[in-house]
């Protein structure tokens, strides 16, 4: 199943996309009127079965979560709040073991 990873941002929203277990991140796109319509294309091109979307804490996760269910409510996949600073501490991790 392929997977797309979006980091929401106020300028901009960040796209990276596993195929077959291999990750690779794409163009970020702008955070306008667009970046439903964008995404959307983006999932039918890539054949995306899932989304991660991360979330930090505080007043930015509010809007972060309103943009999750707007995207759940114009799509049919499973759309997952992932806790960004989880990953943050894993991709530390594995910066200090290499």
């Amino acid at each position: 199943m392929n997977i797309l990873a979006i980091d929401y941002g106020t300028k901009r929203i960040g796209l990276a996309i596993a195929i077959n277990g291999i990750i690779s991140p794409i163009l970020p796109i702008k955070n306008n009127s667009d970046k439903y319509n964008n995404i959307i294309k983006i999932i039918k091109d890539e054949n995306i079965g899932k989304i991660f979307i991360g979330i930090c804490e505080g007043d930015f996760a509010t809007k972060t979560k309103q943009f999750a269910d707007t995207l759940r409510s114009m799509i049919e996949l499973d759309v997952e709040l992932i806790e960004e600073a989880v990953s943050t501490i894993e991709a530390n991790e594995i910066y200090k073991e290499n």
